[in-house]
Order: structure tokens, then sequence, then C-alpha cells
């Protein structure tokens, strides 16, 4: 990741509260060093830290200091709450900016690597990537593949595709290999298969089945043939699940209607679950959400509070994700709390959100957790989330963000801009 704009420079954050991501007991009065190459060179007690020689220093003032949160579900190229056809209906020009405003409130809100899984052009990740724009690094998905009916079909009866891209219609083996080839050709960092019907789509549920595992099979082959690209499913209903864990999938997205068998499946097969609660609890508005889609939230929030709890209780593989657009954007890490309300440890919502997310988006030798000799994303927030998850969701709390040893956002009064 460059960026022409904005150079690096080495860096000091001390007299912070260090949470490294890795699930271990944070540390009160700690340090993080940082070199001119954006790498972390210590991370640890101030008593052990190296001395201190020239860097930028950012006084933390006893806020604590993270690793750069992941969001492993999203959709940047959509607005909150806009259907995908209503793409149609706006000027590209307009899309692509009102995108990079999205991007950077992501970014902001403490979301330094994001998965996008439907609708997002490969060229934004070049963009961020050779810092044209800033946001968060990407892994998109660019469409989704879906049967003719299934979930991401919103054409019309005269065959007029109203996503501007999004959707790949595959109906047979052969048409799902091609579909894959095509997302692959596209840029496709990952590939996203429909499994079971949806929330969001009028003419099916989230117990109907999507793609045959048969079909998810072949797609699981062919990312595998193409240098082992990983394969999502948005697999609500738990008929749909169980075909894409048979299948191969990498990850569940959703998962809502997830028993005890596709629980011991998934954990049998090391498949990631991504439940993107925030759907469920910042999702719902009757008055700006058409009436299927109303009564399907409404109907199924409960089952899935319900089974996603079961899934923490169960210690499934969970990474964070949110489905942004579906609920609101620059809010990401709200989800944390959701996680907890469902009987999540606080520090294991934190790993989601960092180790384990990046174990699913394949980085973990370099992202996801504060220690020596990896890519120097992180956050500063004010107060203890182990004490209130809570103020992880809030972006005004997020008063520092460094990505890639670059200061992207610095909000904190006490900031030193001089040297030592």
């Amino acid at each position: 990741m460059t960026d022409p704009i904005t150079p690096r420079t080495a860096l000091r954050i001390q007299r912070a509260r260090l949470i490294d991501g890795t699930g271990a007991a944070p540390v009160d009065d700690a340090v993080v060093t940082i070199d001119a190459q954006g790498t972390i060179t210590y991370a640890g007690p101030a008593a052990t830290a190296p001395p201190a020689a020239g860097e930028r220093v950012l006084d933390a003032d006893d806020r604590t200091v993270l690793p750069g949160f992941f969001d492993c579900h999203v959709h940047l190229a959509y607005a909150h709450g806009a259907a995908p056809g209503r793409r149609a209906e706006l000027d590209p020009v307009l899309v692509t900016l009102d995108t990079v405003t999205r991007l950077r409130r992501t970014l902001d809100a403490g979301i330094t690597t994001a998965r996008d899984l439907g609708g997002l052009s490969a060229g934004f990740r070049t963009a961020v990537e050779t810092g044209r724009i800033v946001g968060p690094r990407l892994h998109t998905a660019v469409r989704i593949i879906s049967h003719t009916g299934g979930h991401a079909d919103v054409r019309l009866p005269d065959g007029t595709d109203l996503s501007a891209g999004m959707s790949e219609i595959a109906d047979d083996t052969a048409a799902a290999r091609l579909a894959v080839r095509r997302v692959l050709r596209d840029g496709a960092d990952l590939v996203k298969v429909c499994a079971t019907g949806g929330m969001g789509s009028p003419y099916d549920d989230p117990d109907d089945e999507g793609l045959l595992e048969e079909e998810i099979r072949a797609v699981v082959d062919e990312a595998r043939r193409h240098g082992g690209k990983p394969v999502a499913a948005h697999a609500q209903g738990n008929a749909g699940i169980l075909n894409a864990l048979r299948g191969g999938v990498t990850s569940i997205e959703h998962g809502y209607g997830l028993d005890e068998r596709a629980l011991d499946l998934a954990g049998e097969r090391g498949v990631f679950v991504v439940p993107t609660l925030s759907t469920v609890y910042a999702g719902i508005n009757k008055d700006t959400m058409p009436d299927y889609h109303y009564q399907k939230k409404t109907r199924w929030s409960g089952v899935t509070k319900e089974n996603i709890a079961r899934a923490i209780e169960y210690g499934a593989r969970i990474a964070l994700g949110t489905d942004a657009a579906v609920g609101p954007h620059g809010v990401n890490l709200m989800e944390l709390s959701y996680l907890v309300d469902l009987g999540m440890d606080p520090m294991a919502a934190i790993v989601a959100g960092t180790r384990t997310a990046a174990e699913l988006l394949g980085v973990a030798d370099r992202l996801g957790t504060l220690t020596a000799g990896r890519t120097a994303d992180l956050i500063l927030c004010d107060g203890d989330p182990l004490r209130d998850i809570g103020v992880l969701g809030d972006p005004a709390n997020i008063v520092c963000v460094v990505q890639d040893g670059v200061v992207r956002k610095d909000l904190l009064p006490t900031a030193t801009e001089g040297r030592l």
C-alpha cells in the first residue's frame, strides 16, 4: 500500500492501554513504536520499550490502542437503505464520489481493512492501494453469483439489470464456473455466492435454497484453480447453510438459521461465520423499508439472536461483519456491542474484529494484531472497551487512526507534533 500524498514517518505511541488483538491481557502504560516503513517494531510495557529516537510522538494519555479493525461484509457502493436498483437512477460520477465518501467514513470509524461483498469495482481497491483515495484497504468480490430469480437477481422481466452489474447469474455447474471466471477477470479478490434467499429480495425467503450444492462445489473448485481464492456464501436459512458448508465455502455470511448440525460441520471444516448482527439491531425501519422486507426482518430477528448466541456459545469461528448499506455506514464497530449482547466476551469480540478477521482474509501474517513485525494499522480510542465495548461504536471516540504507518485521522488534543 503506497501513498504519494502523505509521507510516512517513524511514530511512537506512549502512555497507552494496549489491547493487541491476540486475546492477551491488556497492558497499561504501554508503548508502540513504528518505523519509517510502517512496520511495528515494539508493542508492550513502557518499562521495556526502546528509548525514543526522534520519532513523532502521539501521547495517548491513557487512551486505548488497538489494532485497526476489519469489517468483513460491507457494500460500499450503496447508500444506507438504498436498493441495488437505485444505482441506475444516479449519474455514475455521483455514485463514485459518494462511494469515496463512504470509504473515508468507514476508515474514520476505525476500519482499516474491509471486504466488500458485492457492487464495488476492483478499481476502488487499486485507488486505495495507490493513494488516489483514502479508505480501508479493500478486498472485493465485485459481483454476486446467484441463480435466476435468486437473492441477487435484480433484473426486470425484460432482462434489464438494475444493479449496474452487481449480479452474475448461473443456473448450472458450467455456468457457475463461467461466472467465477468472469468475476476474477474483473479483478475479484474472492468469490461470493448466494446459497439462500434473503431479506431484501422481494420474491424469495431466507429459507429458500440458492445455488445447488453441486453448483457451489463447482464455484469453490474454480476459485481453487485460480489462486485458491476464498468463497463467501450468503447463507441465511439452515438448508442453504448446509449446502454451502458441504460445498466447501470459506465463510458463511449472516448464518441466521444456524443449527447445531451446521455449527458442528462449520467447526469440523474450519469455516468462518460472519453474523452481520447490525442488520438485526440497526437495520429495521418500517418507515423506510418495503413491507415485504420489514415483515421478513421482524420475523427473523428473534431467531437470528437465538441462533447466533448459540454459535457464540459453541465457539464458532466468528469474524466481524456488518452488511453496511443494509445498516448505516461509518458506525461499523457497533457490531461489537451486538456480539457482546448475545454473550461474547468483550475481548473475544475485539479478537473477532481483528485477529480472526485477518485470518479470514488471509492476511494474519501482517495485519490483525499489534505485534513486532506486523504492518502498523492501529487505532486509539477514548475509554476502555473491555469495560464498555460501546465506546468503539461511536466514531467520535476513535481519536486516531494509523494505517500502514500513516496517520489518517488525528483528533488527539495532546499529540506532540515535535520530535524528542
